[in-house]
């Protein structure tokens, strides 16, 4: 006789992090685990929750009691979680990260909560407030969070220029990295004179480390949807386009699903909610080129032509899409819209900062323990992300540095930990906001070979269209690759700033403009390791090879491990005697310093 499981519900992440590490597996493990437990429960497939260093997450719900997440699940545990949680109501207290305990509902025993998890705790979502919690592909589940409430609410009792007014009221700046104001931006584009407007919404998301995007759109599609049709109803547009790049299956997939439902529901298409407002959605997928970021290089690509910028005025809201007043927002300014419209602008600008209104999507990776996705109030510290919410920096060792604004933005040191994240904090520190892509750095990290690394991205990523950044970066490159090499010079330091500031000042696009900041903030922060690779000839992190041995100490204990992991055959030795590496044939690959078991192995 099967067992009552009703009003049971399973959640599983399936966004890319999960997809990626073993979500597939966990579901078919979960319909076996129902056939065999003679059992039916549903189950929600969401987006992202944001803990992506804890999935697979697996969440089971019980009628009366809290929500419970299981993080790291395996296929092979998922049948004693259906056995003792589902069918016997015991939760597995060391499998589980969390409960989320709602209204009405008691708790267990021995799980903390989610509003006391860390990574939790100084969190405000707004954006991300269905991520997690709704399965993506079922519009049922948008309309009971109040899904499309704020195009009723725009379309039956406001003027578009009412709507622009509470926009603008709202503070909320574009999330895509220049933070223009996005109201008085539709007001731009409202006020152009043409017979035919066209809205765009920038998920061309191409930053290494960033993901904040891909993640909006594989966990809340709607949201952004109905923030692009409130911004069509605004400035008068009809059509609309969301140019995402083609290395994201899932979001597209996701989009095109919601896409569809929304015109079978009567969201998109003509005469919405029975108005003279029509409004239609087209996906352009881009084909990866890391300048179609641009607004303007973005409109080439989807007119069919190279994607390359050209220079402004007139801007996109006057003339941008074949020769059309268009507007340009990314997605997760998109999706900030609906809330706006629904609870007012007053609501919006109570949390943030004076400058930044509202709050920021940022992506954690590198030497952090919670890597993942987060959400925060605007004026946060650096130092509440990364020690607070990321849990510090991996295996106890020492923050160094973050870098801020993708490859473009710029590396704050450590002890300006206490800088706000905001627009203007951030520039002023010499980083900035961007998309929200944020990597973290220890002390193992050469910031030399960070600011060489990020600016050979940038160099390749150059459409090549005007000549400070096509041949400017290259220069800076190639001053660059000679320092972390050993070959520097004492005049490099100052030809890097120099060539820095005339490429931010010369170049045509974004792009350009901002290519030299890495070099430039780490020039300003952390001089000392420019100086040591150039003037004594060493790197402090003991990262660039050329300029770094490899040792055998006395702890070696002959296991030979290193010998038998060399590629080139360049370390010998008896087994159970001391073991040398022959200098001439070692490639400096670190491999032997990753598998030697007892710390025998030193870098000069």
């Amino acid at each position: 006789m099967a067992s009552d499981t009703s009003g049971q519900r399973l959640f599983i992440g399936m966004g890319t992090c999960g997809i990626a590490t073993g979500a597939e597996g966990v579901l078919a493990a979960v319909h076996e685990g129902f056939d065999k437990l003679k059992i039916e429960v549903p189950i929600v497939k969401t987006g992202c929750i944001g803990m992506c260093s804890q999935e697979v997450l697996l969440d089971v719900e019980t009628p009366g009691r809290a929500r419970v997440t299981y993080r790291q699940v395996q296929p092979e545990m998922v049948e004693d979680i259906l056995q003792k949680h589902v069918v016997g109501g015991q939760p597995l207290a060391e499998l589980a990260i969390g409960q989320i305990i709602g209204e009405g509902e008691s708790a267990y025993e021995g799980i903390p909560g989610y509003q006391d998890l860390p990574v939790f705790k100084k969190q405000k979502r707004i954006v991300l407030r269905r991520c997690g919690f709704i399965d993506p592909d079922l519009i049922e589940d948008y309309f009971e969070t109040e899904g499309y409430k704020g195009v009723e609410k725009a379309i039956k009792t406001m003027s578009p220029e009412q709507v622009r007014e509470v926009v603008k009221e709202s503070g909320l700046r574009g999330r895509g990295g220049g933070g223009f104001p996005a109201g008085l931006k539709w007001e731009f584009c409202a006020n152009a004179y043409g017979d035919q407007k066209y809205l765009i919404c920038n998920a061309d998301e191409g930053d290494p480390g960033a993901f904040m995007d891909r993640s909006i759109l594989e966990g809340d599609p709607h949201a952004v949807l109905e923030g692009m049709i409130i911004a069509g109803y605004a400035i008068g547009a009809s059509y609309g386009y969301i140019y995402c790049r083609a290395e994201y299956p899932l979001a597209i997939k996701r989009l095109k699903t919601a896409i569809a439902l929304a015109e079978e529901r009567g969201y998109l298409g003509d005469n919405i909610l029975g108005s003279d407002f029509s409004f239609r959605l087209r996906i352009k997928e881009g084909a990866g080129a890391f300048v179609c970021g641009e607004e303007t290089a973005l409109m080439a690509s989807i007119e069919g032509r190279r994607g390359m910028p050209r220079s402004r005025p007139p801007f996109p809201a006057v003339k941008g899409l074949w020769g059309k007043p268009s507007n340009i927002n990314n997605v997760e300014t998109y999706a900030c819209v609906p809330p706006i419209i629904l609870h007012g602008a007053k609501n919006y600008a109570e949390v943030g900062t004076e400058g930044t209104k509202g709050t920021k999507v940022f992506a954690l990776t590198g030497k952090i323990i919670n890597t993942g996705l987060i959400e925060v109030a605007a004026g946060t510290t650096l130092k509440e992300i990364i020690h607070e919410i990321g849990g510090g920096i991996e295996e106890g060792r020492a923050f160094k540095a973050a870098q801020l604004g993708g490859p473009s933005g710029g590396c704050l040191p450590s002890y300006l930990a206490e800088t706000a994240i905001d627009y203007d904090s951030l520039i002023q520190a010499g980083a900035m906001m961007g998309s929200g892509g944020v990597v973290v750095m220890d002390e193992t990290d050469c910031m030399v070979d960070v600011a060489r690394y990020f600016l050979n991205f940038t160099a390749a990523e150059s459409c090549g269209k005007c000549v400070p950044c096509r041949l400017g970066t290259k220069i800076m490159l190639g001053i660059l690759e000679r320092i972390t090499e050993g070959k520097g010079t004492p005049e490099d330091m100052e030809n890097l700033k120099d060539l820095g500031q005339q490429i931010k000042s010369a170049s045509l696009c974004g792009l350009g403009q901002t290519a030299p900041n890495p070099v430039l903030s780490t020039l300003r922060y952390f001089e000392d390791e420019y100086d040591a690779h150039i003037n004594e000839g060493t790197c402090p992190a003991k990262v660039c090879t050329a300029l770094i041995t490899y040792h055998i100490t006395d702890n070696c204990t002959g296991c030979t491990l290193c010998a038998k992991k060399c590629p080139v055959t360049a370390i010998s030795g008896e087994r159970k005697q001391l073991h040398t590496i022959d200098q001439e044939l070692c490639t400096k690959c670190n491999m032997c310093f990753e598998v030697c078991p007892f710390n025998a192995i030193e870098k000069e």
